[in-house]
């Protein structure tokens, strides 16, 4: 794979301004304050499952993106960008996930990765990593990735109890990116199509190549990560600052793994319901 998570010791990096915060929270000060994005529903679910919120993580990059030259008649990936992409996000993951260990963390629920921009010009974007780092009360570190650190999901609460009530629990947030340029038509072809339903196969297989670049790095990851499976895979497609031409297609997904009998929600464990309000 020509693309992969960043190795880079500026992944673990931490702000003073962080540190400061963290050590103030139920993570790091047993008389602090858990702090986090959760709903009260969501809180509580948490509770129920064994979980205690410790404190709201976030990671960021700012990042740079360098120059891409490209074919204006060809299909072909822009690897210089998809680069970029993947570096920045895994960068901004890399340092939330720093904060969640900071404390202590089992796992960090909610992951929420969005991207930025600013006036300082069109070719420097920020990516924004945040969650809620969580602990289970039983404190064996049972629920952690194999490698021993907290894990991350873009589940809710909802559907990671579920998660839990099935007997698996998250390994990692997983993604995979390619950005792709989508050749352009000739004239001729262009006139040739003019008032016809015809596919278009020049179009098609460009998107094809590009979203299953995009699911194959996502799968590779999540096999990296030691995961058996995925789960909530989404395939985005954006168009940022590099023309008509230019889109990425980012797939994203919870990667879990099974947990042994003596860690899965007893089968007593109260059910989550659905309430279906009347007011209109």
């Amino acid at each position: 794979m020509p693309f992969s998570r960043a190795n880079n010791p500026a992944a673990s990096w931490e702000p003073e301004a962080a540190n400061d915060r963290l050590a103030h929270t139920a993570g790091a000060d047993p008389a602090g304050v858990f702090t986090s994005d959760l709903s009260v529903s969501e809180y509580a679910l948490l509770g129920e499952a064994g979980f205690e919120p410790l404190g709201f993580v976030i990671g960021s990059s700012i990042y740079h993106v360098g120059l891409q030259a490209a074919r204006w008649s060809q299909n072909q990936e822009l690897q210089v960008l998809t680069q970029a992409m993947y570096s920045a996000r895994e960068l901004a993951m890399a340092r939330m996930q720093a904060e969640a260990d900071h404390l202590g963390a089992d796992g960090i629920v909610g992951v929420n990765l969005k991207m930025q921009m600013y006036a300082w010009g069109e070719d420097v974007l920020e990516f924004v990593a945040t969650g809620t780092a969580v602990r289970h009360l039983s404190g064996t570190g049972a629920h952690r990735t194999p490698a021993g650190r907290a894990f991350t999901s873009d589940l809710s609460a909802q559907d990671f109890y579920r998660l839990l009530a099935a007997g698996a629990v998250p390994v990692a947030f997983v993604l995979g990116t390619c950005v792709y340029h989508i050749a352009h038509q000739g004239m001729m072809q262009s006139l040739r199509q003019v008032g016809q339903n015809q596919e278009m196969p020049q179009f098609t297989q460009g998107v094809y190549e590009a979203r299953e670049l995009a699911l194959v790095r996502m799968q590779s990851e999540a096999s990296e990560a030691q995961a058996s499976g995925i789960v909530g895979v989404d395939v985005a497609v954006l168009n940022h600052v590099w023309g008509v031409h230019a889109t990425e297609f980012l797939a994203t997904g919870t990667a879990i793994r099974r947990l042994s009998d003596e860690h899965r929600l007893p089968a007593t464990t109260p059910k989550p319901t659905f309430t279906l309000g009347l007011d209109r």
